[in-house]
């Protein structure tokens, strides 16, 4: 009888009416357009594919083979996962228009335990994410403060590496030159003869620390900043793409697919990395004015507007620059002095400053909004839940995970902290196509102010196209696949030891009270 019970509880669910009901007596404010919308998605997709991700995409890493000019390719590939999952989101987010994203829809069709894990994969999703720009972004600033080199102080331009990398970083630097870490690094020496490395990523910490301070302003001001980013962004790629063409060599586009499917497949899976803009739109969804009408526009102009930038930009890139001598950290700055112009080069990295820091910034937003939701329903600690009184938004949650990306980017590695939020994207869009098929059967009068077209086969062709590239990298025994599982394994332990009694509790004082 007791498992019985346990077992009820876990698929429990909260009704559509029910969520609906939580996001229209929410504290926060109204203030997003649809405009406001397309901005944030196309701040979280342009930024890291075209200025970082799509170099690795093209040249492949030690985890995998890139795709070579068939980055084209991967690029619809990504694009078609994407679409059936951005139809499936139009079609929820219409429909249930409250924070949570995935998590919420979750918990509306699949019940409490997996809505919790797929809470948990977004976390992995936004914040591990967002630890990959963060360390992108110093990248780019240290390039950029050296066009200053004349002007400001040596220390300034040339700061140590152990003030702006990670720990792990440092490592990898010191065994790739052959340095002694002792020397590029200091060390605390603790009791039992322990040397704790000291390595601080001090220009990320800094842009966390400064966007975490603007959310807790407010989701508008935050949008503003955003929109004045995401122009130059646009303006920046734009020009390239104007520019570079008249520059581009057909025989770089040869050998086309030189690492064949093999290569396709996994820079598919390398650039979804930055399709996860249009999840962030529905995270805001209960600050938006009109979400039944504006997240549909806005989820679906984002993957239009991003595809074909992306496929403009990378035909760009490899007929400008053969394919195996394309840079990996600053793929479009480097194209620029490969055809002999360094200034232009300069005016890239001012434009990957921006993109990057509107992707930090919805990423940041992203992350709150799905904490606040679980916090609300208890998941954690309902102190969490908390609005400021003047601002009108979860300043302690804004805080909390503005402290997580901080304390992670000491150590986490770029390259797998994407790879990582891969793995969390691709199965929230799984479950998003799996929630529209069972709210069809669940509640097939509730209003649909967005249908998916052609249901069941679009939802059904998301999952498959999204279990297709999972799969690459999982028969690839990709280190990140491993950690996926882990990180899996830890979300079980914290909702059966912590999650699961509070969320009884909440339901004993439920009884209580009546």
């Amino acid at each position: 009888m007791k498992l019985q019970s346990i077992f009820n509880n876990l698929i429990k669910c909260k009704s559509p009416q029910e969520l609906i009901d939580e996001g229209v007596n929410s504290e926060l404010k109204k203030t997003l357009s649809a405009f406001d919308l397309i901005v944030l998605g196309i701040g979280a997709v342009v930024g890291t594919g075209i200025f970082t991700i799509i170099g690795s995409a093209i040249v492949g890493s030690s985890d995998g083979a890139g795709a070579g000019t068939a980055i084209v390719i991967s690029m619809l590939l990504a694009a078609i996962a994407s679409v059936f999952s951005a139809l499936s989101y139009s079609e929820i987010a219409s429909m249930i228009p409250v924070a949570g994203s995935a998590y919420t829809y979750t918990y509306a069709t699949m019940g409490e335990f997996m809505a919790w894990m797929v809470g948990w994969i977004l976390m992995l999703e936004y914040a591990i994410g967002n630890i990959t720009v963060a360390s992108a972004w110093t990248g780019y600033f240290v390039q950029f403060l050296k066009g200053f080199k004349h002007i400001l102080p040596a220390f300034v331009v040339n700061c140590p590496l152990w003030l702006r990398n990670d720990y792990r970083t440092m490592y990898e630097l010191c065994n790739k030159y052959g340095w002694d870490v002792h020397d590029k690094m200091p060390f605390l020496h603790l009791p039992f003869n322990i040397d704790l490395p000291l390595a601080i990523n001090v220009p990320a910490i800094a842009i966390v620390f400064i966007l975490t301070l603007l959310l807790i302003k407010g989701v508008k001001e935050s949008t503003k900043v955003a929109t004045i980013m995401v122009g130059v962004n646009m303006f920046i790629i734009l020009s390239f793409i104007v520019v570079g063409s008249f520059y581009v060599k057909p025989d770089n586009w040869m050998p086309f697919a030189p690492n064949g499917v093999e290569g396709i497949f996994t820079g598919a899976f390398v650039i979804f990395f930055a399709y996860i803009g249009f999840d962030a739109i529905s995270t805001a969804a209960e600050e938006t004015k009109n979400p039944q009408k504006d997240l549909p526009i806005a989820i679906m102009g984002t993957l239009v507007i991003c595809t074909i930038l992306y496929v403009c930009a990378a035909l760009v890139l490899t007929g400008v620059v053969p394919f195996n001598a394309i840079d990996t950290q600053a793929p479009l700055a480097h194209a620029m002095r490969f055809i002999g112009m360094n200034w232009y080069a300069g005016l890239i990295s001012v434009g990957a400053l921006c993109a990057l820091t509107s992707v930090l910034l919805i990423y940041q937003l992203g992350t709150t909004r799905i904490l606040w939701a679980m916090s609300r329903d208890r998941f954690l600690p309902k102190s969490l839940n908390a609005v400021h009184k003047k601002y009108k938004t979860p300043h302690v949650m804004t805080w909390l995970s503005g402290l997580v990306v901080i304390v992670c980017a000491l150590f986490m590695d770029l390259n797998l902290s994407a790879e990582l939020c891969n793995f969390g994207t691709f199965t929230s869009f799984i479950i998003i196509c799996i929630a529209v098929l069972i709210l069809r059967k669940t509640e097939p009068n509730r209003p649909r102010p967005f249908k998916v077209p052609f249901c069941p086969w679009f939802p059904i062709f998301g999952v498959l196209t999204c279990m297709a590239l999972m799969y690459c990298k999982f028969s690839a025994k990709a280190t990140s696949a491993f950690y996926f599982i882990v990180w899996l394994g830890i979300g079980v332990l914290i909702y059966a030891l912590y999650s699961y009694k509070s969320k009884r509790q909440e339901e004993l004082e439920m009884k209580e009270e009546i």
